[in-house]
């Protein structure tokens, strides 16, 4: 029998970025319960001006 994948998911409706930036709680962390969010921006400038 084969282990299938599991991906995270967010429910539709679900304001993500309110969601992913909520703070884990110290129960949370010292349980394991958090998963850590990193926000990645692209910066383009146009060298051309």
């Amino acid at each position: 029998m084969q282990k299938q994948h599991e991906f995270p998911t967010i429910a539709p409706g679900i304001d993500d970025d309110e969601e992913l930036n909520q703070k884990a709680s110290k129960e949370e962390i010292a349980r394991g319960e958090y998963t850590k969010v990193v926000t990645l921006s692209f910066d383009e400038v146009d060298s051309s001006s």
